[in-house]
């Protein structure tokens, strides 16, 4: 049994402390004259790792891009080297930035000495480029996958979905973020400075041994409950620090972890302007304090930065057990109203601190309206399919979806493409499940009979349902068919997945 390394030790024996990140509160004359002094003393911390930009290579029509899955080592803590996987780096991988109506091909070699999969979340695709447990590539082999960006821009990602081995790959680092960026968006005048005015924070929990390992246990409590560590990576850096020289920053989150859930806000209170879910643009900005994610979730939220005081993003640990009927879980992507702490809790972490520079420039005021699409009309549906979430006892055969493990040689669904269709998804376990449905941005009707909050009004593509409780969906897949080749649609608690949480289906003519 490793050796495990606590958040508070860490801090302790590699240096960085939660409570460094608390400034203080300032107020006054005093706090005017401090606030200089006190960014100071935050730049002394790590700052930020901004992945690279990877934009492709023209060749043949194509944009392509070359994608390594490799091993290396990584340095979270100062002096301490942790062995980890990534996408042509040690940890996680480039920012993938294409556009809508791009021919894409990415070419991924495998370099890791074990079977792996790269998985396009959120994208519509042919099956054959899914990157599913079907699209294997094995040690030493490349695979190429060729398809077409339909998206509207947003933030997507890719990441390991190798037949239960998504967890541990994940959790060592297989992932990467992709931003799709069209023309309607940049016609707005968003912040989209990359790496300046437009950050991507890839939010993850892990547990480390005290000689700086990654531990992934796959006991039964992990099992059960998904991995959940208690040092928190943003971009693979811990409690990172990022200077910003635009009075407008547009945060881009995305909760990478294997299980946590996060509920995201400034420990000062300020609120920010939601803008975007996983599949894009909401209609209008929308005014928060808080917004929570599950795994495999975005929000995109536009923060102004009011004067030279340091700003720091924290993310609460949000239970997802035992609430039969939603409870406190109610609506994952709601406006929260929450209250100022002066220190972090137990089951707080430090996201980001912000600290303003001097000189800065002054951020473009938001549009009243970002995009306009239909709301969801149940009545374009033809057909409507159940799944039920459901858990028991055992670990390979207890996560099930309505009432059957994964089966790779078995077609759970099968779907005529073009067709409009309403997915009732019911949670019967007294867990919350991120649900997520490949090849699709889906629309939300409602959760049981409510309307969605904000965040859930636009297109998602995971979709957080509580216990005891029934979320619709509305969708159609609009090309692409196949009629052996199938997508799945499962939990993204990874180690759900891993255990069987999982179905197939196909889109037929």
């Amino acid at each position: 049994m490793a050796d495990i390394l606590t958040r508070r030790r860490a801090l302790h024996l590699f240096g960085g402390a939660a409570s460094a990140l608390a400034i203080g509160p300032l107020s006054g004359c005093d706090a005017l004259s401090d606030t200089r002094k006190a960014a100071t003393l935050a730049l002394d911390r790590r700052p930020l790792t901004i992945p690279p930009l990877e934009q492709g290579k023209q060749i043949s029509g194509q944009r392509v891009f070359d994608l390594v899955l490799k091993r290396g080592t990584t340095s979270f803590f100062e002096g301490v080297q942790t062995p980890t996987i990534g996408i042509n780096q040690s940890y996680l991988g480039p920012t993938l930035q294409m556009h809508r109506g791009d021919r894409v091909r990415m070419l991924v070699k495998n370099e890791l000495g074990e079977h792996a999969t790269l998985h396009w979340h959120g994208f519509e695709l042919p099956a054959s480029a899914d990157g599913g447990p079907h699209q294997t590539i094995a040690p030493g082999a490349s695979w190429s996958a060729a398809f077409e960006v339909r998206q509207r821009a947003s933030l997507y990602w890719c990441h390991s979905h190798a037949l239960r081995r998504s967890g541990p790959q994940v959790y060592a680092g297989l992932a990467a973020p992709i931003y799709v960026r069209d023309e309607e968006e940049d016609a707005l005048g968003l912040p989209s400075e990359y790496g300046v005015d437009d950050i991507p924070l890839v939010v993850q929990d892990r547990t480390f041994a005290s000689d700086g390992s990654l531990v992934y246990s796959s006991n039964m409590q992990n099992g059960m409950m998904g991995m959940i560590g208690d040092v928190l990576l943003v971009n693979g850096t811990h409690e990172p620090v990022f200077e910003a020289r635009s009075n407008k920053l547009r945060l881009r989150l995305l909760n990478g972890s294997n299980a946590r859930f996060y509920e995201f806000a400034f420990r000062n209170g300020q609120t920010f302007d939601l803008i975007a879910s996983d599949g894009g643009l909401l209609k209008r900005p929308f005014r928060a304090s808080r917004v929570r994610l599950a795994p495999g979730e975005r929000a995109q939220i536009v923060i102004d930065l009011v004067d030279d005081r340091p700003i720091d993003l924290v993310a609460d640990s949000v239970s997802n057990m035992g609430m039969m009927g939603g409870g406190r879980m109610m609506g994952m992507g709601g406006i929260m109203r929450g209250q100022r702490g002066d220190a972090l809790r137990a089951d707080q972490f430090a996201v980001l601190s912000i600290v303003p520079a001097e000189d800065r420039r002054k951020g473009e005021p938001l549009p009243s309206e970002l995009t306009s699409f239909a709301a969801p009309d149940p009545a374009l549906a033809v057909a409507t399919r159940r799944f039920v979430l459901g858990m028991g006892m055992g670990m390979m055969s207890g996560f099930t979806i309505n009432g059957r493990s994964m089966n790779m040689a078995r077609i759970d669904e099968r779907v005529p493409i073009g067709q409009w269709e309403i997915w009732e998804v019911e949670n019967a376990s007294m867990m919350a499940h991120p649900f997520h449905i490949h090849n699709a941005q889906f629309r939300i009707l409602d959760r049981g009979g409510r309307a969605p909050p904000p965040l859930e009004t636009g297109f998602k593509d995971t979709v957080v349902v509580n216990p005891g409780e029934t979320v619709r969906l509305l969708l159609r897949f609009e090309q692409n068919t196949d009629p052996e080749l199938p997508y799945m649609y499962h939990c993204h608690i990874l180690e759900h997945e891993d255990a069987g949480m999982m179905g197939q289906f196909v889109v037929t003519t």
